[in-house]
């Protein structure tokens, strides 16, 4: 059990990274294409070419539970800690930072507020190169 919770965890918290370098080198790379509209937003748009991304990381998740669920193996909590950092990601990223739902738009939680700045840094650069801050929980100390 106490395994479970742990690989899970761990999951969970190297997502933060995987995320990070997909966004730095994948999103502002290769896939560009698919990012920029991120970028350059046309708010008359609810979907992005952008959202895209969310495959390559459910896609991964929903396998390894199928293939995991059987015996609850290692497959299937790794599976849930990459689903979770995909929930925290839509809640953090979608809800909070760009509030494509309007909820909690002036909250005085330090820690969102510290995420807002920093995201709206990664924002003021709408090309390929040049951007900063390309994780999205962990916020380097010059934005707190």
């Amino acid at each position: 059990m106490l395994i479970n919770i742990i690989i899970t965890f761990s999951t969970f918290s190297i997502m933060e990274f995987v995320s990070w370098a997909t966004h730095k080198y994948v999103m502002h790379g290769f896939l560009w294409n698919l990012h920029e509209d991120h970028h350059k937003v046309d708010r008359n748009k609810i979907f992005q070419k952008n959202d895209y991304f969310f495959l390559i990381f459910a896609i991964p998740s929903f396998l390894l539970i199928l293939f995991g669920s059987d015996k609850l193996d290692f497959k299937f909590f790794i599976g849930i800690g990459i689903a979770l950092y995909g929930l925290a990601y839509f809640i953090i990223h979608e809800i909070i930072i760009h509030q494509r739902i309007p909820f909690l738009k002036n909250t005085k939680i330090k820690y969102f507020r510290i995420l807002r700045k920093a995201h709206k840094i990664h924002h003021k650069i709408i090309t390929k190169k040049g951007c900063s801050c390309f994780g999205m929980l962990i916020v380097p100390k010059k934005y707190w």
